[in-house]
């Protein structure tokens, strides 16, 4: 389960474009899928890795990153993920992804909440899963990306034939943000005007300019 947090943390990380602070970030993940298998290519600018562990992550503006834990006795942050947008299921069974970037994450990269930032290489590839999300069935996995350096990036991924295990995330409306802020604020106002003792003909007066400084628009629930 560390594991599988740590993977999730990176992504998170970078599952919207990357800023100079990412902590300050609202992670957008919808969906995650955890698979079971191994690699038979994972190669890394050259060098060779096995593989612990593969993720799938999904956000709500589109964005898809394939990551890996990589099998490496001396970076247990080692993590590299293929992401891109518009990934299209063209057949049943295929789901193929444009990656325009690769998310580089070790333990020695800047870290935030105790977590490396992976560093993002712009790079040109592809991803194609053989496999169903619906179904949570799956054959394989290849990735293959180049950086703008010209190193290349490759995965080969075989499933174990245990089945995916698909996790939907539910994300609050926006809306419904909004509402919770407002009833915090109006919550705390009336908290204030009780403990100033204002009077019933200045409660109304009271509210308006309170919620006004606390940044929120008075609503028709107040």
């Amino acid at each position: 389960m560390h594991l599988c947090r740590q993977i999730l943390a990176a992504a998170i990380l970078c599952a919207t474009p990357c800023v100079a602070e990412p902590s300050r970030q609202e992670p957008d993940i919808d969906m995650l899928a955890l698979m079971s298998g191994k690699c038979s290519t994972l190669r890394i600018a050259g060098r060779d890795f096995a593989c612990r562990s593969v993720v799938y992550f999904h956000s709500q503006q589109g964005r898809a990153n394939f990551s890996v834990a990589l099998d490496d006795p001396n970076d247990d942050s080692h993590v590299i993920s293929f992401s891109g947008e518009n990934g299209q299921r063209s057949q049943d069974n295929l789901y193929e992804l444009p990656v325009d970037r690769v998310l580089l994450s070790s333990r020695d990269r800047p870290k935030v909440d105790g977590l490396p930032v992976p560093a993002v290489e712009p790079s040109a590839g592809f991803c194609r899963q053989l496999g169903n999300f619906a179904t949570a069935q799956l054959s394989s996995i290849s990735c293959t990306a180049t950086d703008r350096n010209g190193k290349k990036y490759e995965l080969q991924f075989e499933s174990d034939g245990s089945p995916m295990t698909v996790r939907r995330v539910k994300q609050a409306p926006l809306a419904s943000e909004k509402r919770r802020a407002r009833q915090i604020a109006q919550r705390d106002c009336r908290h204030k005007a009780a403990a100033a003792m204002v009077m019933p003909r200045d409660w109304t007066e009271y509210m308006l300019q309170c919620l006004e400084e606390e940044g929120q628009k008075p609503g028709t629930d107040q």
